[in-house]
């Protein structure tokens, strides 16, 4: 199967909610929650993929050429590229009736194993939309990383023991779902956390814990304060609060703050290999892409999600190729041709 076969097998789903657009950048979908698009006006959605886009890359070809390593250490683990599938819950909700939430995340676990990477797992209203990924990971040998949303400290902490007896490598908490009022509506109010809280859940697991959903150095450093092994600058894909900055906009200040000192991840409309890129040169370790896995997903199932990761890790290789980069921690800024805003 080619890639392009992939995309048009998920186009032809009949409730698919998705429209597989040629390029995803939340135009077509804006406004549309429960659904897959950007909250209000889809502004937020939409600025992410536009400012990206804005980031011009500088061409080296002249340099000692030799073994390019696109690979990554992290939670003790080497990954084959800096790509991992961000997490995603409460698939029928908001993608159609095809694929369950186990079902989704078995093709995100296997399809990221078999490509080198690994894939974030979703969390929702109910109880089956954290434990069902579970399942999966546990199928792949911990696999996986499971995401909590920011609901009562007891909650927090019935799923973070759940997920250290699958012998995960991390977990992780998107606490800008704080503002996912469509949860609340359904009887499973989420709210923000205090650092003092947080300090206590993750102080209560021995797992490298990440803080997703960070937009400015003063969150930041809270998050480093509270003991996060590491953040993902992130804005929910859009999806929380609209009229927000770029994910990209914010990373530099956020890197030169807490840079060095705790992980940095980042997402938000990074669509291309070349995005991967230039995401890493403004200091990012990692990136988590959403939307896209998701198309690849139901498009093929594990097949197409490794099909998606080579195609964005091979795109990230060639880049490195013509801008001088033989390994990632050779990737700066230097290749960037800056636009006003960085």
């Amino acid at each position: 199967m080619e890639y392009k076969d992939m995309l048009q097998n998920a186009k032809n789903i009949s409730d698919f909610t998705c429209r597989v657009c040629s390029t995803c950048n939340g135009k077509v979908c804006k406004g549309e929650i429960p659904g897959v698009g950007g909250k209000g006006t889809g502004s937020t959605f939409i600025r992410n993929v536009e400012k990206l886009e804005e980031i011009l890359l500088n061409m080296d070809t002249i340099y000692d050429f030799g073994n390019i390593d696109s690979s990554i250490e992290l939670f003790g683990k080497k990954f084959r590229y800096p790509v991992f599938a961000a997490p995603i819950g409460g698939l029928i909700p908001c993608y159609g009736e095809k694929l369950t939430d186990y079902e989704y995340t078995k093709a995100i676990i296997t399809g990221c194993k078999n490509a080198g990477t690994i894939g974030f797992t979703g969390d929702g209203v109910k109880d089956e939309y954290f434990m069902d990924p579970l399942k999966a990971i546990e199928e792949n040998e911990g696999w996986g990383i499971p995401t909590i949303k920011p609901w009562s400290k007891k909650e927090i902490l019935e799923r973070l023991y759940a997920a250290e007896k699958k012998n995960v490598l991390a977990v992780c908490m998107d606490i800008d779902a704080a503002g996912l009022s469509i949860l609340a509506k359904a009887g499973k109010p989420v709210r923000p956390q205090s650092v003092k809280d947080l300090k206590e859940i993750i102080h209560a697991t021995k797992l490298p814990f990440i803080l997703k959903g960070i937009m400015t150095v003063k969150g930041a450093v809270k998050a480093m304060e509270a003991g996060a092994y590491g953040i993902v600058v992130s804005n929910h894909g859009g999806r929380v609060l609209d009229y927000t900055p770029a994910t990209v906009e914010v990373l530099p200040q956020i890197v030169k703050a807490v840079g060095g000192k705790m992980k940095i991840f980042v997402d938000g409309g990074i669509r291309t290999g070349l995005d991967v890129l230039k995401v890493l040169a403004l200091g990012a370790d990692a990136v988590l892409i959403g939307r896209p896995y998701a198309v690849a997903a139901y498009g093929a199932g594990s097949d197409g999600v490794a099909m998606y990761t080579e195609k964005i890790g091979q795109e990230l290789v060639e880049g490195m190729i013509m801008t001088g980069c033989r390994n990632i921690k050779e990737i700066n800024d230097e290749i960037l041709f800056k636009p006003s805003f960085l």
